[in-house]
């Protein structure tokens, strides 16, 4: 049997105001959207502390604290070179830790 780490086990969940902001934006902003959430759930601690931990995510995209004295709290995935961003909340939990995406905005 294999112990070596196998990948984050949580998931994405929108909050209801975050989806309906999301689901009206054009094709090529929800590929974008896309691929930050892909990045968001593998990569091994989404607050991105450590070099380890650097995502890959797409051209023009970055994550950073809402509030640089709140590390631990909200932070912000801007996306297409700081026009959009997902603010978001990582939930620790020991059985089903989860990413709440709590707003979504694009211009």
């Amino acid at each position: 049997m294999n112990f070596a780490f196998m990948g984050p086990r949580w998931q994405m969940h929108w909050v209801r105001s975050a989806r309906a902001d999301h689901d009206p934006l054009p094709p090529p902003v929800r590929a974008l959207v896309e691929d930050v959430r892909g990045e968001l759930v593998t990569v091994k601690d989404p607050y991105f502390r450590g070099m380890d931990n650097l995502p890959d995510l797409p051209e023009g995209c970055w994550v950073e604290p809402a509030r640089s004295t709140v590390p631990d709290g909200p932070h912000i995935a801007y996306f297409d070179h700081g026009r959009g961003w997902l603010r978001y909340v990582f939930i620790r939990r020991t059985t089903d830790p989860q990413i709440i995406v709590e707003e979504v905005f694009w211009q």
